[in-house]
């Protein structure tokens, strides 16, 4: 189950991988979300309870949420393409318009069968991303105070896609897509936004209300054992951090490295 949570202080990254119990959602796919590409490779099942993304030589495919969120905690289970997944990428993300476009991004970069994916992710802020971090949860705090942009005045909507990049995507390139396992798929299910929706230019969340009023989501953070677990998993799981490649700054590291 991929999770996002988003608030005015902290954005939260979770992925819990496993077997996963959870009450269904009384979403629907149909109301939801629109198939935005991939010429009838993402299909809507089962009555709009489920979801599911191929890839094949030809294209991938990809979709959207019809609505629009500002704050929130969205939840989605994602069966990522299973076997030899070697060159593809299940992308998931909320992104919102524009050439200074806000972005939290998980992008799952598939492996050779019996290999892990590695669960890429990134943050935009005003359209300035190179933030990537591999391989589990990442936290990225509120650091305005220091000049560093935070994604909170921007709606964004949800977007997943199914693509072959297998220039890049596998081992850096070195493993390409075998098309001769394809079609590849991906399926999604029990979609749940607890969430402030954007609409004509307003949020559904009122701003001078109580945030008790709004859901726990608005104004959860992490606890000291949470964040303890948070610096296991970067220490033991961690492969690529951009606040420990100097190279790639030679200029000097961004200013929310210095705080970590």
């Amino acid at each position: 189950m991929a999770s996002l949570s988003t608030s005015n202080s902290t954005l939260l990254m979770a992925l819990v991988v496993g077997c996963v119990m959870m009450a269904a959602s009384a979403s629907n796919f149909y109301q939801d979300f629109d198939i935005t590409w991939g010429d009838g490779r993402g299909k809507i099942l089962n009555n709009g309870q489920l979801l599911s993304l191929s890839l094949d030589k030809a294209s991938g495919s990809g979709f959207q949420s019809k609505n629009e969120y500002l704050f929130g905690k969205i939840d989605m289970q994602l069966k990522l393409v299973p076997g030899n997944s070697a060159g593809t990428v299940t992308a998931y993300y909320l992104s919102s318009k524009g050439s200074t476009w806000d972005e939290i991004d998980f992008e799952f970069l598939g492996n050779l069968s019996g290999d892990p994916y590695i669960l890429h992710t990134n943050v935009f802020s005003q359209g300035k991303g190179n933030r990537e971090q591999q391989f589990y949860l990442w936290e990225f705090k509120n650091m305005e105070s220091i000049g560093v942009p935070f994604p909170k005045n921007q709606a964004m909507r949800i977007y997943s896609s199914l693509w072959n990049a297998d220039d890049w995507a596998t081992r850096g390139g070195l493993v390409k897509t075998d098309w001769s396992h394809a079609p590849f798929t991906a399926s999604y299910r029990n979609f749940n936004a607890n969430a402030c929706v954007w609409s004509n230019g307003a949020s559904s969340c009122k701003s001078n209300a109580p945030s008790s009023t709004k859901g726990a989501w608005f104004s959860q953070e992490m606890d000291s054992a949470s964040q303890q677990r948070l610096r296991w998993v970067r220490k033991n799981f961690m492969i690529y951090n951009y606040c420990t490649d100097a190279k790639r700054f030679p200029q000097g590291l961004p200013p929310e490295c210095k705080m970590a």
